[in-house]
């Protein structure tokens, strides 16, 4: 049995992760010792260490209960079930990935249409075109106010 310190250093966690995680419901609440500490078991360790994989491979705290769920009823469960939590995660950071590859398209050709020198930024091609795309959204919104009508 590791007490919650104990278990945080095995862990290289603090003890104030391991008691985000109970509220949480990704670990279970520990027994008490008679003096009320936290006891936790071989088992609750192997269940942490579990959750750190997970969170490290950047599954977040709902698809971590979802793991840990499927985890501990694996009989009842299929690698169907497991692959559906994984790849519904890898669809997420596929467009999450595409939509930064876009943004760093955008920035970079923007980060072109600047000098980049010393002088005043007053006519700022980053700036100028910036302030286009604004207007042209602007006129574009505007015009459609308009023909709404």
């Amino acid at each position: 049995m590791y007490q919650i310190g104990e278990l945080a250093k095995l862990c290289e966690i603090s003890t104030e992760t391991i008691r985000f995680y109970e509220k949480e419901g990704l670990l279970k609440e520990p027994s008490r010792a008679a003096n009320g500490y936290r006891l936790y078991s071989d088992q609750d360790l192997g269940r942490l260490r579990f959750i750190l994989r997970g969170k490290n491979a950047g599954l977040s705290n709902s698809d971590m209960l979802e793991m840990v769920s499927i985890r501990e009823n694996r009989q009842q469960l299929s690698c169907r079930d497991v692959r559906q939590v994984v790849d519904n995660k890898l669809a997420i950071v596929r467009k999450q990935i595409q939509e930064l590859k876009s943004f760093e398209y955008s920035l970079s050709d923007l980060s072109q249409t600047c000098c980049g020198g010393d002088e005043s930024a007053t006519h700022c091609a980053i700036l100028e075109t910036l302030d286009d795309i604004l207007g042209e959204r602007h006129v574009e919104h505007h015009h459609h106010d308009v023909s709404s009508s």
